[in-house]
């Protein structure tokens, strides 16, 4: 006879501590660690836990007894649904002094290795509508929220487009308003969805995998320019009229896109970087700017999301790598050469390797149109393209720069870093906890000698790091 599972207990006027990792807050009940989402240190709080550990547990709260003198009233209607602001209802200041602590304990608790002084961190200038690029999922499974199930209310409609719930890989929550991008992208999301639904448009499936509409992606540039991308999944000539249908009506509606584009998309998942992507009308890019230069963004380019922090950004691991122009530099995850053409005129030569074929065409143009003549670029995966061989044929680098994704470099990239023996090292992260793994397979023979932590995504946990290591014994 099976037993019966004990309920999980509520915990009466617990007072929140600290601010702890994804954008959870802390609390401590005798020896036991409480996680609580979208809590404020100072909140006293009633909690009802609702997952258990040893010695942690989650919890969600039921009832403020008295709230923190700290706490912000959240500008965003959807916080606490849509999971993306985790952090909207606490001061940006407070953020940033978060952000600043998760550098120091991953490097510390992960990294277990010596490190200078952090450097304060660089906060951003715009703390809303700093993103120039935002996707939004489609689906015909919209989430409901608590007070929706409650009220008993039947939905004619149950399509939506926004972001995907956390938890819930097959339902979208509608989104009416993103305050993280211009107000455009929000007129675009909102026109689409109107459009579909006075025209019947079908909304994705995930799990049958059949709808026509996908998924959107929007990008604007510093010039002015805007891109939109519209994922269909076109399931013969009837719904092929349909998607150009919409796609007419993007156009005429919104003169400023430049770039309106098109994938048709049946995989198992919205990545479209091995598809063909359409140009239905203008440019199959945009152009954006960093002090005097130009970059080429495509539609499957990779560049930094927070436009005027990734010029702050950039200028660290410029600063850092002590560049005097007699320097060989290998840029590694180089993007569309962002970093590469923006460190070329104070080096000898910079190396970009990049796995997208696409944002390494771009790269080149991009060295190209600025008139840049000591780049060389390479397509392929990291791990495959930088050897021995490769250092042999194209010179030892004296400074690596590597801005890798969130999973951090392949450990075959580390040996050959190792190998490499470069003077230093600019590590460039969106993830301090894979750099602090990273930074210590490298510590035996580099030294972590500056980290300056950058803040791209006010509202949200994610904090950028640059860290400078230098050979020892040079």
């Amino acid at each position: 006879m099976s037993q019966k599972r004990k309920p999980l207990p509520i915990l009466e006027n617990v007072t929140i501590t600290d601010v702890a990792a994804e954008g959870k807050a802390l609390a401590r009940v005798n020896d036991m660690v409480v996680f609580v989402p979208f809590a404020v240190p100072g909140d006293i709080v009633d909690l009802q836990v609702r997952r258990k550990k040893h010695h942690y547990c989650e919890a969600e709260v039921i009832r403020y007894v008295k709230q923190s003198d700290l706490r912000v009233t959240p500008q965003c209607a959807h916080f606490g649904i849509c999971g993306g602001c985790k952090w909207q209802n606490l001061p940006y200041a407070e953020q940033l002094k978060a952000k600043q602590q998760q550098v120091f304990d991953q490097l510390t608790r992960i990294g277990k290795i010596e490190i200078p002084e952090i450097s304060p961190i660089l906060g951003s200038e715009k703390v809303f509508g700093y993103r120039n690029k935002l996707e939004f999922g489609c689906c015909n499974k919209r989430w409901l929220t608590k007070e929706e199930v409650a009220s008993g209310t039947v939905f004619d409609n149950m399509n939506a487009i926004g972001f995907h719930i956390t938890g819930a890989f097959d339902k979208i929550y509608p989104i009416e308003k993103c305050w993280l991008m211009d107000d455009l992208c929000n007129d675009v999301r909102n026109e689409i969805r109107d459009y579909a639904f006075a025209n019947a448009l079908s909304f994705f499936d995930i799990r049958e995998q059949r709808g026509l509409l996908r998924d959107v992606v929007v990008r604007h540039s510093r010039s002015g320019e805007w891109m939109v991308i519209v994922q269909f999944c076109i399931g013969g000539d009837g719904e092929q009229r349909q998607a150009m249908g919409l796609l007419s009506h993007l156009g005429d509606r919104f003169p400023q896109i430049t770039s309106l584009l098109y994938v048709d998309n049946h995989k198992g998942n919205d990545t479209f970087g091995d598809l063909p992507v359409h140009v239905f009308k203008g440019e199959d890019h945009i152009w954006e700017t960093m002090e005097d230069l130009k970059f080429k963004v495509g539609p499957k380019s990779f560049y930094q999301t927070n436009t005027d922090q990734a010029y702050h950004l950039y200028a660290v691991a410029r600063s850092f790598a002590q560049l005097t122009g007699q320097e060989l530099v290998y840029d590694l995850y180089t993007g569309t050469g962002t970093i590469a053409n923006f460190v070329a005129a104070k080096a000898r030569k910079v190396i970009g390797i990049e796995y997208v074929p696409e944002a390494i065409e771009d790269a080149k143009v991009n060295s190209q149109v600025n008139g840049i003549g000591n780049t060389l670029f390479f397509a392929g995966d990291m791990k495959d393209i930088l050897t021995t061989g490769f250092i042999a044929r194209h010179g030892r680098p004296d400074v690596i720069i590597t801005d890798p994704p969130r999973a951090g470099m392949h450990p075959d990239v580390v040996k050959t870093i190792l190998l490499a023996a470069p003077k230093r090292i600019v590590y460039v992260s969106c993830n301090p906890a894979t750099q602090a793994r990273d930074v210590a397979a490298l510590d035996a023979d580099y030294k972590v000698v500056a980290i300056q932590p950058v803040d791209m995504f006010p509202q949200t946990t994610h904090v950028e790091n640059v860290i400078l290591m230098e050979r020892r014994g040079e």
